[in-house]
């Protein structure tokens, strides 16, 4: 009886441990889920700067849950996602990812027309960029 009291405690114990603790680097390392972070940055960024293209909203919402799922895929805790979320300073790291990458193909800040070609030639080309706009 004691060894399944002891069983069950480690058990409970470890579902509470840290990413870390269990051998899962912390969400800021793990591209399954920091590129499409990217990617949905990216969009915002054309959206807010270009205003002949949106966000499709519906779609948005479903990528980005999408992002939720994976971690939690992975092994990751609501906690653990939403401190990810809520992590300043993550979400500078990748809002600059997302813009180094936009200048990389082409906008220009200060210049929302680069924004808007940009943001079509993603649209024609159907890539994750593009199938977030219209």
């Amino acid at each position: 009886m004691r060894h399944i009291l002891a069983a069950i405690t480690i058990f409970a114990t470890s579902l509470s441990l840290p990413a870390m603790a269990q051998n899962r680097p912390p969400l800021g390392q793990v591209p399954q889920v920091t590129e499409p972070l990217v990617v949905a940055a990216m969009v915002y960024e054309i959206d807010r700067v270009c205003g002949a293209l949106n966000i499709r909203l519906l779609r948005g919402i479903g990528f980005l849950n999408g992002i939720k799922s994976t971690a939690r895929s992975l092994g990751y805790s609501n906690a653990e996602i939403d401190a990810f979320v809520d992590d300043r300073t993550e979400k500078t790291r990748l809002e600059e990812v997302a813009r180094s990458r936009l200048r990389e193909r082409g906008a220009i800040p200060d210049q929302p027309e680069t924004y808007c070609a940009l943001g079509r030639a993603e649209i024609s080309a159907g890539s994750e960029v593009g199938r977030l706009l219209r």
